[in-house]
C-alpha cells in the first residue's frame, strides 16, 4: 500500500501523474468573496463617475429605470400595490441583490477561468451605458460610468482571484533525500510545503483580507461618489431663497372640520403627502435656471422663467389630488392649497390654435403626461404650481413647478419638474402612461373610504362612531351613506363643503351596535345626481371603482 496520501479536496490524480502536482479546488466562500469585491468596486467606481456627470447615469440608477420603463403595466401594479410609495427602494434593493448573486457565480467561475470575469464585467458596462444613454436627455457622457464600473470590477476580481489561486497552486515535490527519517519525497518531510528558494504562497486568510479591504475602499468610494454628487446638486439654499409673492387670488379660510382620531384631516400636511412617480433619483432643478418653454400647436411660442413666472398673478387653489394606482380605499389621495399661475391664463397668451387637443407636460427626467386641452380650458383653476401649503414645492412634489388640473389622476395631470409644455393631437403623440394602455383621459371617479375604526379594530357595544373622506373632484360631493351587514343605507353628516375639488369628511354613529363581527360599507354621490357603482373593477386602466367596506368586532 503506498505511503503518499492525498489532499483534502483535491481532484483524483490522473493515472501516472505525480501526487505532488494535483491542484486543490479553491475555497468556494474565498471565490464568492472576490466576486462579491469585485462587484462593489465596480458600484463604487460607477457613483464616483457618476458625481462628475450626473446621478442618474450611476450603472445601478440607470439600470433600475430602463426596468421600470420596460417593466409590464401589470407588474407596476403590483409593485405600487405591495409595497406602495416604498416600491424604488425595493426596486433597487432587488437590483443590488441580482448583482451580488450574479458576482458570486462569477467569482467562481473566474477562479477557475480567467477570461470569465472579464467577460461578464464588460457585459455589465455595456448594460449600464446602454442604459443611461435609453434616459430622456442623455448624452455621450452620461455613459462614462459603465465602462469605468466595468473596468474596475474587471480588475478588482483578476487580482483577487490570480491571488486565490496562489493559494491552491500545487508546489513542485521537493527533493528526495535518502537519509531522511521520513523517506524519500515524504509529503510529511519538513519541505514538503515549499522548495528550497521558492517564494512563500499566500495564505487564504490574506485573499479574505483583501477582498474585505476592496469593499471597504468601494464602499467608501461609492458613498463619497454619492456625496459629492449631492453636494454638486444641492439646491437646498437655492429653494429657501425663493420668496412667495403674495396670491392675486387668494382661497377663502378653509370651513370648519371635523375633529375625530384617525379621520384625515381636510388638509394633508406636506410631510405625509403621497408620492407616486418613476424617478429613481430625484431631479434637482435650480430655479435660478430654469425655464418652461411653451410650444406646439400656438401662435405665439413661450419661454419664461422662473421669476417671470412669480411675477404673473398667482392664485390659491384647494384641490385633492389622488393616484389613479388606487385600490377601492386606499391611501393615495391628499388635499393641499396650491399656489400658482393660472394654466388657462398662460395658453390663451400663446394662442391655442384649433385642432390642438392635448397637452404633453416633460418633466426634468423625461417623464411625458397628457392632459386633454379641454380639460385645462373649460373653466377650471388649472395651475402651474410652485407652491404647497404656504412653502415652495418640495423636490420630491415637482420643486420648482408642476401642474396641476383639478379632475382628474395624476398620471394625465401632474407633471412635476415641468420643464416643457406642448400643445398637439391625440394622434401625434402617446404620453408615457398612455402607451403602456391607461385611459387618455384620466377622470377621477367618484370615491369614498372607511377611516374609523380602522380595519378589524375591537370597539365597545353600544354607540359606535364611524367616519371617513369622499371625493369626487370638480365634480363634488352631494351626499355619503353607510351600512352594516347589508342592511338600509344610512345617511352620514358631512362636514362643511370646500368646494368641488376638495374631499369631503364625513361621520356616522352607529346605534346599537351587539357583540360580534360586522361588516361595514359606505358609498358616495357626487354634485351631478351619479352614485358611486357597487362592481369591483380595478386600477388598471381608467381607475378602481366598487364600495369600500371594513370588518370590525363589536366587544
Amino acid at each position: 500500500m503506498s505511503n503518499q496520501q492525498s489532499t483534502p479536496g483535491a481532484a483524483p490524480a490522473r493515472p501516472g501523474e505525480p501526487p505532488a502536482t494535483r491542484r486543490p479546488r479553491p475555497a468556494r466562500a474565498a471565490a464568492v468573496l472576490c466576486g462579491l469585491a469585485a462587484a462593489a468596486a465596480a458600484v463604487g467606481a460607477g457613483e464616483a463617475v457618476a458625481a462628475f456627470v450626473r446621478p442618474s447615469a450611476a450603472p445601478v440608477v440607470a439600470v433600475g429605470s430602463a426596468a421600470i420603463d420596460l417593466a409590464p403595466t401589470a407588474l407596476k401594479e403590483y409593485a405600487v400595490r405591495t409595497f406602495g410609495t416604498g416600491d424604488k427602494p425595493v426596486l433597487l434593493a432587488g437590483i443590488h441583490l441580482t448583482l451580488a448573486l450574479l458576482a458570486a457565480a462569477t467569482g467562481l467561475a473566474a477562479t477557475r477561468h480567467r477570461p470569465v470575469g472579464a467577460a461578464v464585467f464588460a457585459l455589465f458596462g455595456a448594460l449600464g451605458a446602454w442604459a443611461a444613454l435609453s434616459r430622456p436627455g442623455a448624452g455621450p457622457a452620461d455613459a462614462l460610468p459603465a465602462p469605468a464600473a466595468a473596468l474596475a470590477g474587471a480588475l478588482a476580481l483578476d487580482r483577487l482571484t490570480a491571488l486565490l489561486r496562489r493559494t491552491t497552486a500545487p508546489s513542485p515535490p521537493p527533493p528526495e533525500d535518502p537519509d531522511s527519517p521520513e523517506g524519500p519525497g515524504s509529503p510529511d518531510g519538513p519541505d514538503a510545503a515549499e522548495s528550497p528558494g521558492a517564494a512563500p504562497r499566500p495564505r487564504r486568510r490574506t485573499v479574505l483580507a483583501a477582498g474585505g479591504a476592496t469593499i471597504a475602499a468601494a464602499t467608501a468610494l461609492g458613498a463619497g461618489g454619492r456625496i459629492l454628487s449631492d453636494r454638486r446638486n444641492d439646491i437646498t439654499a437655492a429653494r429657501a431663497a425663493v420668496r412667495l409673492p403674495p396670491p392675486a387670488r387668494p382661497a377663502p379660510p378653509p370651513p370648519p372640520a371635523l375633529r375625530i382620531p384617525g379621520l384625515a384631516p381636510t388638509t394633508t400636511p406636506t410631510a405625509d403627502f403621497y408620492r407616486v412617480d418613476t424617478a429613481l433619483t430625484l431631479p434637482r432643478i435650480d430655479p435660478r435656471r430654469w425655464s418652461l418653454r411653451l410650444h406646439g400647436m400656438v401662435d405665439r411660442p413661450l419661454l419664461i422663467g422662473f421669476d417671470e413666472l412669480l411675477a404673473l398673478p398667482l392664485e390659491e387653489l384647494d384641490h385633492t389630488l389622488t393616484c389613479v394606482s388606487n385600490e377601492v380605499g386606499g391611501p393615495y389621495a391628499g388635499t393641499t392649497r396650491w399656489l400658482g399661475a393660472s394654466l388657462p391664463a398662460l395658453l390663451r397668451r400663446a394662442g391655442i390654435r384649433a385642432g390642438a387637443q392635448q397637452l404633453v407636460g416633460r418633466s426634468q427626467d423625461g417623464m411625458t403626461i397628457g392632459t386633454p386641452l379641454e380639460a385645462v380650458l373649460d373653466g377650471r383653476r388649472a395651475l402651474l404650481a410652485v407652491a404647497m401649503n404656504g412653502e415652495a414645492l418640495p423636490v420630491e412634489h415637482g420643486f420648482p413647478c408642476r401642474t396641476v388640473v383639478p379632475g382628474l389622476y395624476g398620471y394625465t395631470s401632474a407633471t412635476k419638474w415641468l420643464v416643457d409644455l406642448e400643445a398637439t393631437t391625440f394622434a401625434a403623440f402617446d404620453p408615457y402612461w398612455v402607451q403602456r394602455g391607461w385611459d387618455r383621459t384620466g377622470e377621477v371617479r367618484t370615491a369614498s373610504r372607511i377611516e374609523v375604526p380602522a380595519p378589524f379594530a375591537r370597539v365597545p357595544a353600544g354607540e359606535v362612531v364611524l367616519a371617513g373622506t369622499a371625493w369626487a373632484t370638480h365634480r363634488g360631493i352631494a351626499a355619503v351613506e353607510v351600512r352594516v351587514d347589508g342592511g338600509p343605507w344610512q345617511q352620514t353628516r358631512l362636514a362643511a363643503d370646500a368646494g368641488p375639488d376638495v374631499w369631503r369628511q364625513w361621520t356616522h354613529t352607529w346605534a346599537g351596535a351587539a357583540p360580534g363581527t360586522h361588516r361595514i360599507e359606505v358609498r358616495a354621490t357626487d354634485a351631478a345626481g351619479a352614485v358611486q357603482p357597487e362592481t369591483r373593477r380595478p386600477p388598471y386602466p381608467s381607475g378602481a371603482t366598487g364600495w369600500h367596506s371594513t370588518v370590525v368586532t363589536v366587544t
